[in-house]
């Protein structure tokens, strides 16, 4: 798939070098059902993003629409500055991607496998067979055949696969998807391993947790649509702050803090109060909060500002949507 750029050149022109991937008004179609809906999609270089979304959301969709492996109904994309689909080629030659699940010839070892995708390149990628192997972690397990490899195993040579063509972008949909949790820790680290390097990943993911413990960025996607697009950090700013409260009396802290504006959603659980205050609340609503049940009365032993997370922002999001359909 990959062949080596000598120049970051484009019909004369010095190629963009912000994005990563760009799309405009990205739309494909299916008979009735719209798999991508007007997509507006930015990738900054350098860095791990998440295409994030529920199974079936459009995600697998979008990827093989980047990669020319169906088309587009309308809009416009472009991977690494280069227009797709009229300079896919050109483009192609420093992206890397795996679709669904890698797919090898079981009853070879990882190195012939490699051996026989590298045969089918640049005569440099030959010389990248072992370097990817170690970069992957495999190297000990190369002369091993692929039937005998975990699901892990098999993402990391996927992996592996992508590094022969030395990508400045690789794209992979799901690469958590069966794994166990030390595989999911393995995946993790290896992608965050090829940003440091100056690579851009761009995952697609169901698994909101992995993607903000691997992430700088993400696009929420739903029903085609992307709903919200940023860096986890400005997105988590505009989540609602929540407090956890143990007291002396958390049925009365609930009546207070109901009784005023502080708390858009007080409930008493196993843990004491959690209160969940307005999206934009400060220290010193924090504050009145405390001063508010010490004055009444109640003794406050633990009050803590709990960060959110991304699931929990995800979910924020998702039902303010529904109710305002």
């Amino acid at each position: 798939m990959t062949t080596a750029v000598s120049s970051p050149v484009a019909n004369g022109r010095d190629v963009d070098r912000q994005w990563a991937v760009e799309t405009h008004g990205l739309v494909k179609r299916f008979d009735d059902n719209v798999a991508v809906n007007g997509v507006e999609l930015l990738v900054p270089r350098g860095c791990a993003f998440g295409y994030l979304g529920p199974n079936g959301a459009g995600k697998t969709t979008l990827i093989r629409v980047l990669l020319g492996l169906t088309r587009a109904d309308a809009g416009t994309m472009s991977l690494l500055g280069y227009p797709v689909p009229e300079q896919r080629a050109v483009a192609l030659a420093r992206v890397g991607a795996i679709v669904d699940e890698p797919r090898f010839h079981s009853h070879l070892t990882g190195r012939q496998n490699l051996q026989i995708l590298a045969a089918a390149r640049e005569r440099a990628a030959r010389d990248r067979i072992a370097p990817s192997l170690e970069r992957v972690g495999l190297q000990h397990r190369a002369n091993d055949k692929v039937a005998k490899y975990s699901m892990g195993m098999r993402q990391r040579l996927g992996v592996a696969a992508c590094l022969l063509g030395d990508p400045e972008l690789l794209i992979l949909d799901e690469p958590m998807n069966g794994l166990d949790p030390a595989g999911m820790r393995d995946m993790r680290d290896m992608i965050l391993s090829l940003v440091a390097e100056g690579r851009t990943v761009v995952l697609s993911s169901h698994l909101l947790d992995e993607v903000e413990r691997t992430c700088d960025a993400v696009a929420i996607v739903d029903r085609g649509n992307v709903i919200r697009q940023g860096s986890i950090a400005e997105l988590l700013a505009g989540a609602s702050v929540e407090l956890q409260i143990e007291c002396s009396d958390p049925d009365g802290a609930r009546r207070i803090l109901e009784a005023t504006k502080l708390g858009t959603s007080v409930e008493v659980g196993p843990n004491g109060l959690e209160a969940k205050l307005p999206l934009g609340t400060g220290r010193d609503a924090i504050a009145e909060v405390n001063r508010q049940l010490v004055e009444a009365g109640i003794s406050v032993y633990r009050l803590q500002e709990v960060q959110a997370s991304l699931e929990s922002w995800f979910l924020q999001v998702t039902s303010r949507l529904g109710s305002s359909e």
